[in-house]
């Protein structure tokens, strides 16, 4: 139970520490974070129950909508609440980056205990494939929203909406291209390749930006004093 609960833990643990040593202004407080990632697990009983219950009761019938669409909305749309309702006003929200770091806390808590589950189920002989696509997929369907919260926090008033439209939105289409090419089970392999490396592509290049806007109001915030 140990190994197992530690193979399933590494993976999230390793791409956090990825992105929080990343940050070269002051580190976020690890408190803070630890809530975050707190709140992305507990809120993976309830989206697990709540697509129970739609399978079960055949409540969207389609496969396809039920398993693609309607899984990938209501994992990001809970992501994406607790960003916004426990985050985004936070005093300790203090620059852009912040918003990777919060965005890939709360998806990686929600991927370490959908981990740990599947891994008590099928065995650690699934562990690496996982550690490669759905645990990294959260991570940076995290960051991405993540870097949409920043963005939204640290612009212009005109702008705030937007951002915050595509903090969920971005992440939702990323998370619904993923599982329509897992779902494609004869050619997947072949799919899932490319598209995981436009999503590393495109996360570490979120990364980037954010880091480059914090460094930006950095600079400012010190000239002024």
């Amino acid at each position: 139970m140990i190994i197992l609960l530690t193979v399933a833990i590494a993976p999230g643990l390793a791409l956090f520490s990825y992105f929080y040593l990343r940050k070269q202004i002051a580190k976020e407080p690890s408190h803070t974070l630890f809530h975050t990632f707190i709140y992305g697990a507990m809120m993976t009983f309830p989206i697990m129950f709540i697509q129970h219950v739609f399978k079960e009761e055949s409540i969207i019938p389609n496969e396809f909508f039920r398993n693609v669409i309607f899984t990938s909305w209501i994992e990001e749309f809970f992501k994406w609440l607790i960003l916004l309702i426990a985050i985004y006003k936070h005093m300790e929200f203090e620059d852009a980056y912040d918003g990777i770091l919060y965005g890939a806390s709360v998806s990686l808590g929600f991927a370490t205990v959908e981990n740990i589950l599947y891994l008590l189920i099928f065995g650690l002989d699934t562990a690496f494939l996982r550690a490669l696509l759905p645990v990294s997929s959260h991570a940076l369907f995290g960051v991405v929203m993540g870097y949409y919260f920043g963005r939204a926090k640290f612009t212009t008033k005109s702008n705030k909406k937007g951002m915050l439209f595509f903090a969920f939105f971005a992440p939702f289409i990323l998370h619904f291209i993923y599982n329509g090419i897992i779902g494609v089970n004869d050619h997947s392999l072949y799919l899932i390749i490319p598209f995981m490396l436009f999503l590393w592509w495109f996360g570490l290049t979120r990364v980037k930006y954010a880091h480059t806007f914090a460094m930006q109001q950095f600079r400012k915030k010190t000239s002024l004093k």
